[in-house]
């Protein structure tokens, strides 16, 4: 039985990724980091190829489903790229599908379709200086005058912030809890909008920031589906945010094996490759069975999401893979660096930087601690 991982599609599909990563990403991805952002030419090249549009409707202008957009990121990821350029580049992934599954026709063709394209950049802005994980806490408010809201508060942490054109924004448009929260688009070139880049220990060539909005004005007509339904949009996004998070763990983990085998192989100590020390071997075993146990289960989540089943039995594995994948990547990475010795504790050495990447995936989409109390919760436990 072939893998739906194998068809000849998705081979083809493997191998575009990898040229693109090997020609456009990795001669330029020290640069990058520096900087401290991708270029915005990246988006255009990403969309000309089609890759932006994956997992998006195709009455939208996508194509392709989420198995697709995990082949993209694992395989941008072993071809030498990272889990930050994933961030940067994919950051539509969570700004855009709100837009596409509940938006009007306008916003569909002002915001998702060029940003499929590569010619627009978006944002999803959650969360607050003073809130979290907890949604249904936001203070941002919207306050409905004539024909526009007024948004005025603040969102932190916010991926690709710096460069976004527009940001899909959670604001407050009712009372308290998560029955007043409505999804807004709001453009960053309006007056009241203002960014802070934030510096970070990973993901350096991927933007971040904290956005301001000082009685931002934005038109009704940019309210993402109905007043009220901003936390069931993002709570129904979760699942893919998780999943591609998870893809990019066991993607980085097995990167790092590949790395470190290449390295034990011409690596030489008291005049002896290191792959010929047991120690170093039988490590290095481990560490390939911990990403292939992560990378199986994670796949087997993903097919099962995706052919749409919705218990809550799934809902606490989509948990439980982000947690299987991130502990094994921290793990691997660790590793790696240790095995590499020296060499593996350089700023530029590729294995230094997934170290430092790796760290947010245990944070970022649901930290570690919150996957558990879902496990948890629907053990019964409560």
């Amino acid at each position: 039985m072939t893998s739906p991982w194998r068809t000849e599609e998705r081979r083809e599909l493997r191998a575009m990724v990898r040229r693109f990563t090997e020609r456009e990403i990795v001669p330029h991805l020290e640069t990058w980091e520096d900087a401290g952002e991708l270029p915005r030419s990246l988006h255009r090249t990403a969309g000309s190829l089609g890759l932006l549009a994956l997992g998006f409707p195709e009455a939208v202008g996508g194509d392709g489903d989420h198995t697709d957009t995990a082949l993209v990121a694992e395989e941008l990821i072993l071809a030498g790229g990272s889990s930050g350029v994933c961030a940067g580049l994919f950051t539509h992934g969570i700004a855009a599908p709100h837009i596409a599954l509940h938006g009007s026709p306008d916003l569909v063709d002002r915001f998702v379709r060029p940003t499929l394209r590569g010619e627009l950049i978006g944002s999803l802005g959650i969360t607050e200086p003073g809130t979290g994980s907890d949604v249904a806490a936001i203070t941002t408010r919207a306050v409905r005058d004539g024909e526009d809201y007024v948004v005025t508060g603040a969102k932190t942490f916010i991926t690709s912030g710096t460069r976004a054109d527009y940001v899909t924004t959670a604001v407050r448009t009712g009372g308290p809890g998560h029955r007043g929260v409505s999804l807004l688009v709001v453009e960053t070139d309006r007056p009241g909008v203002s960014r802070t880049r934030l510096r970070k220990m990973g993901w350096h060539c991927s933007d971040t920031a904290t956005i301001s909005f000082d009685e931002v004005r934005v038109p009704a007509s940019h309210l993402v589906g109905a007043e009220g339904s901003g936390f069931r949009q993002i709570m129904e996004r979760f699942g893919s945010e998780r999943l591609s998070l998870a893809v990019q763990a066991y993607a980085t983990a097995q990167r790092c094996v590949d790395l470190t085998i290449a390295w034990a192989k011409q690596r030489e100590t008291f005049g002896a490759p290191l792959s010929s020390r047991q120690v170093v071997r039988h490590r290095i075993a481990r560490m390939a069975r911990v990403t292939t146990v992560a990378r199986t289960y994670v796949r087997d989540v993903l097919a099962r999401w995706e052919a749409g089943d919705a218990s809550g039995d799934l809902v606490a594995e989509l948990a439980m893979a982000k947690n299987t994948a991130v502990e094994a990547c921290d793990w691997v990475v660790d590793q790696a660096v240790q095995l590499h010795g020296g060499a593996g504790y350089l700023h530029g050495i590729e294995v230094e930087r997934h170290y430092r990447d790796a760290r947010i995936l245990g944070i970022g989409g649901g930290t570690n601690e919150i996957m558990d109390e879902v496990v948890a919760s629907r053990l019964g436990l409560d």
